[in-house]
């Protein structure tokens, strides 16, 4: 991995694993795209950055070729929430854009990651220590995709010898960049009301316990994987991942350990906890762990006291 591409690279995972690819692997060594070019983004303005719509299969493969790439890290998609109210554009957007990611990987003979999710779970699922291999009917469009995308990259690893990869994403959590639609974006979003009004309207009901991960975790499994032995790994799309389950009333009482000040109400989102409900509560992890080592570093109390730092920080710019 030493020239690295990456779809959706504005997006909540996207800004920071190009910032840790540019680090690691020098700012001139990854591409940066995505459909938008927002002024004074630094993904945007300090390193390699192109305009691509992922359902341009010719200019992605026009861009990769011109760059090199050794690696595509594929992240554009419609997210849980938005593919709800959008499922025709999120079919499109999210299968047609991976097929066409795959298309380029298969041609050029790149390594591949892209992201799956708890998502790709559903009611029938068990939902305590959810296993690696278990029944997956999801009842979203968004988990539809995700079940979808998973075999597909087993596809293109069996059939055509792409080195796909994949996670199995719970709710991410970041200081840095925005959620995008997600149906765990509470947890994000609990942080921010907590510094700006110190109470927060929870849209989802007290005891809904989702699997959720800090964001360097996340970027850390992604490094890892990427730079995994390949003979070593046995299911390589994709992997349970997860660093903590919780539910609001435990946020809530994480967050008040430091701000004890701080309130929280519920209006409940029907469509957001009708998804929240078919998802797991606790994912099984150890596949991840045999095979290529993972282990998270932070749990609910270490990324609850980070998080306030950090946004505290940045909100007082």
């Amino acid at each position: 991995m030493k020239r690295v591409m990456v779809t959706g690279a504005l997006g909540q995972i996207g800004v920071e694993i190009v910032s840790r690819l540019r680090s690691e692997l020098g700012v001139d060594c990854v591409l940066a795209t995505d459909i938008r070019q927002p002024e004074g983004n630094p993904i945007v303005e300090n390193g390699v950055f192109e305009v691509l719509d992922v359902l341009d299969a010719e200019k992605m493969y026009e861009l990769a070729t011109e760059f090199q790439a050794d690696t595509m890290i594929h992240l554009a998609s419609l997210l849980s929430s938005v593919a709800e109210d959008r499922p025709q554009d999120a079919w499109y957007i999210n299968m047609t854009g991976l097929t066409n990611a795959l298309e380029v990987s298969r041609k050029l003979d790149l390594k591949f990651f892209t992201p799956s999710s708890i998502g790709a779970f559903g009611p029938s699922t068990p939902k305590n220590d959810t296993p690696q291999d278990t029944l997956q009917r999801p009842e979203t469009m968004y988990g539809i995709t995700k079940v979808s995308g998973e075999l597909l990259c087993d596809y293109y690893y069996t059939k055509f010898g792409v080195d796909t990869r994949s996670l199995r994403f719970p709710g991410l959590i970041s200081y840095d960049a925005l959620p995008g639609g997600g149906t765990t974006d509470y947890a994000v979003e609990i942080y921010y009301e907590a510094l700006k009004n110190n109470h927060y309207t929870c849209p989802l009901e007290a005891g809904t316990f989702m699997d959720m991960m800090y964001m360097p975790d996340a970027i850390d499994a992604i490094m890892m994987l990427l730079k995994a032995e390949p003979t070593k790994l046995r299911h390589r799309n994709a992997f349970n991942v997860s660093a903590m389950s919780f539910d609001p009333v435990l946020i809530e009482a994480s967050i008040k350990k430091i701000r004890p000040d701080f309130t929280m109400d519920y209006k409940v989102n029907q469509k957001l906890q009708q998804i929240a409900n078919s998802w797991p509560d606790h994912i099984d992890c150890e596949c991840a762990k045999e095979e290529w080592g993972f282990i998270p570093k932070y749990d609910l109390d270490a990324m609850t006291c980070d998080m306030l730092e950090k946004l505290e920080a940045k909100l007082s710019k």
